[in-house]
């Protein structure tokens, strides 16, 4: 069996080569069967995006450096958490584990959309005018931050084995980045894998300009949560290829450069339907 040490010191790596991996297939992807044009602004988006995703892993590293691997082994160390106190399979604990730091991720994305001030920071992510593979890591560095400490919080409660966290990790990136990729599923295959994973056109419905529909499908890896608290939508009221992705006050020009992007969480909303980008 691989030592919890082991799985640490291996976990940037591990993480690094799969992310590169799963990024460079879904961008290939988006080129061969793209599910709505691309924008005509994606090099500045691309470039936004890709540089907030700089600045929190360099954060994270820097401020959390432990990460939540390495808060996984402290727990494990200690025998911290609910977990530790029940004799379960190595197999049934990894699931359990998983599910529940998956159910966690998706009540703290809940809250994030119900308390206006954490709204403020994850309405960063939202408002980008475009969906693609890039919008899967654009999030705010306060929100980063605050994710891994309730992530951590999680994990010293649950009490679940390393190799649980690690799995979860990888996936989490990797679910991100796969449900919001603007890539063309054939409405067959949509429909079988939303069964067991949430897929870019279950997600997009989030991303709408509409109110309604952005406080739905609030899901990353599994979509079981959606349809047991009842946020589950099945499809846009105008349908993917109309619906309008953005926030209404954040649509011009300006507003994909990075200092904006950054600037946002503390900017008034205001507003302007005169005002937009149409992508």
């Amino acid at each position: 069996m691989v030592s919890p040490e082991s799985i640490l010191n291996q976990e940037p790596i591990i993480r690094l080569l799969v992310f590169c991996g799963i990024f460079a297939t879904l961008t290939a992807a988006e080129k061969l069967a793209p599910r709505r044009p691309a924008s005509r602004h994606n090099k500045q988006r691309w470039q936004t995006n890709l540089s907030v995703l700089l600045i929190d892993t360099l954060l994270v590293r820097i401020l959390l450096p432990a990460g939540a691997v390495g808060i996984a082994v402290v727990a494990e160390g200690r025998e911290a958490g609910l977990l530790h106190g029940i004799e379960l399979p190595l197999a049934i604990a990894i699931v359990i584990a998983f599910l529940a730091l998956d159910l966690a991720i998706y009540l703290q994305h809940v809250m994030f959309h119900a308390v206006p001030l954490l709204w403020r920071l994850h309405r960063v992510h939202h408002a980008d005018v475009h969906i693609d593979v890039t919008t899967g890591v654009r999030f705010h560095p306060i929100e980063i931050l605050l994710s891994m400490l309730i992530k951590i919080a999680a994990i010293l409660l649950i009490g679940p084995p390393v190799i649980a966290v690690l799995l979860f990790e990888i996936a989490l990136n990797a679910t991100s980045m796969f449900s919001h990729s603007n890539v063309r599923l054939p409405r067959a295959v949509d429909a079988a894998v939303r069964f067991f994973t949430v897929t870019p056109d279950m997600h997009r419905v989030h991303h709408s300009i509409e109110r309604s529909e952005t406080n739905s499908n609030f899901g990353f890896n599994v979509p079981w949560w959606d349809r047991l608290f009842g946020t589950y939508r099945a499809q846009p009221a105008a349908g993917h290829d109309s619906m309008i992705i953005g926030i209404p006050q954040f649509r011009s020009i300006d507003d994909l450069r990075l200092d904006r992007v950054l600037a946002q969480p503390f900017l008034a909303e205001k507003p302007d339907p005169q005002r937009g980008l149409r992508i």
